[in-house]
């Protein structure tokens, strides 16, 4: 008789939790917060550095785990592209605040000629020669 897996019970959301738990851990006793961002995400990097590497940093996300709820300013501290973390408050006139990733919702983008737009495109002008291998 074949005996189930131990873990044929977990479910993907056990797991996260699991996952979670474990980042909860690891923060508790390793990290120190550096700062919150205004989508209330905090950041963490070791409290002691290990000879031979970087400390490590991470994020805990506020709400649903999405990497591109990390603004810029933050990214780049993750990406060990600054030492500290940079300021929102000099953005330039020209900057945008930060959206989240609208791939696969209502609000992506559909260029004229996609399936949910109508699916027709113009005709193409005649700058464009179709190419063709035997050519």
């Amino acid at each position: 008789m074949d005996q189930p897996s131990p873990f044929a019970y977990m479910s993907l959301m056990n797991l996260a939790k699991i996952g979670y738990i474990g980042t909860a851990l690891f923060t508790r006793f390793r990290g120190r917060a550096v700062g919150t961002d205004s989508f209330g995400n905090r950041y963490f990097e070791e409290k002691s550095a290990v000879r031979g590497r970087r400390t490590r940093r991470w994020v805990v996300y506020a709400g649903a785990i999405e990497g591109s709820c990390v603004p810029p300013e933050w990214h780049a501290w993750l990406h060990y592209t600054v030492d500290a973390p940079l300021s929102d408050a000099n953005r330039l006139p020209w900057q945008k605040p930060h959206l989240p990733n609208r791939t696969g919702t209502a609000f992506s983008y559909r260029p004229a000629g996609h399936d949910y737009s109508g699916g027709r495109r113009r005709r193409a002008t005649g700058d464009y020669d179709a190419w063709s291998p035997g050519e």
